[in-house]
This record gives C-alpha cells, sequence and structure tokens, in this order.
C-alpha cells in the first residue's frame, strides 16, 4: 500500500531548487543595487565637475579695469563653490600663436591656454586626486558679460 505525500528525496530536491532560485534573484537584485550605486556616483562626479568647470571660467581670467580681460591666474588650493572637500589647483601655458597686444600691457597676451587642473578630494578615508589638461580662450566670463548686458550703467560706466 502507497501512502500519500512526499518522498526525502523530492523535497530535497525541491529545497535545492527554492535556494537555487533565491539565490538568483538575490543576486540580480545586489547587481541592480551595484549599478544603482555607481550611477550615483557618476551624477555626484559629473555635478562637481561642472562646478568647478563653471568656477573656473568665473575665475581663471581677472577682468580689469577697463572692462578687458587680462591674463590667467595661478590658482593654488581653491575650494569649489557649493562642493565641500574638493579643491582644485590650475597652472596654464600660452599658446604662442595666438599672441595679441592689450592696451597699457606691456607684453603681448595669449588668446588661447593650456590650461592644468588638479582637483583633489578625500573618499573612503583616501585622498584622491585627478589631473587634466584643457584649452582654454582668454575671454570675458559669463556672469561678467551678462552684467554687462543687463545691468544698468551709472554715470562713471560701471554696472549698478
Amino acid at each position: 500500500m502507497r501512502r500519500a505525500g512526499f518522498t526525502l528525496i523530492e523535497v530535497v530536491l525541491a529545497a535545492a531548487l527554492f535556494v537555487m532560485g533565491m539565490s538568483m534573484i538575490l543576486g540580480v537584485y545586489s547587481f541592480g543595487s551595484a549599478l544603482s550605486r555607481t550611477a550615483e556616483l557618476r551624477s555626484l562626479s559629473a555635478d562637481a565637475v561642472e562646478a568647478l568647470v563653471a568656477d573656473l571660467g568665473e575665475t581663471l581670467f581677472p577682468l580689469r579695469d577697463d572692462g578687458l580681460v587680462g591674463p590667467p591666474r595661478t590658482i593654488e588650493d581653491r575650494e569649489v563653490p557649493g562642493t565641500p572637500g574638493l579643491r582644485y589647483s590650475v597652472t596654464s601655458q600660452p599658446n604662442l600663436e595666438t599672441l595679441e597686444v592689450l592696451p597699457g600691457v606691456d607684453e603681448p597676451v595669449a588668446r588661447e591656454y593650456a590650461v592644468t587642473i588638479e582637483a583633489r578630494w578625500q573618499a573612503a578615508g583616501v585622498q584622491r586626486a585627478a589631473t587634466w589638461t584643457t584649452i582654454m580662450l582668454r575671454e570675458l566670463p559669463f556672469g561678467a558679460r551678462m552684467r554687462q548686458r543687463f545691468l544698468p550703467r551709472t554715470a562713471t560706466g560701471d554696472g549698478a
């Protein structure tokens, strides 16, 4: 006479299949979680680099009193606004093929500069750094252009 129910082998096989299925599902969840974290970190990095480049565009080339743009400054260990813990330094080399004479300046000034940026931050208790080089034009910063265009002029010609 045969009894109703499952044999021990059937129960063990069902439990093994269940465990394998659950481990696959949990593996997919952990993989998705890792991808989400990577995407979040890349987004934060992109925001930080965007803030750094915006700050650099506003501070690298000083605006002279006569309204012209002067040669680039050397920036040492400047904190990026809105991004605590991220600091950068900048050096620049002129492209000698783009020299031009500015009024009131004894030596010619280049129109293009090779700008080397070194960014430093701390992550997981480790000091990290990245360096890259780009070309920047010596031009009036965007904020200064907008102020000149939209702010009313005073009697002396300065913006209000």
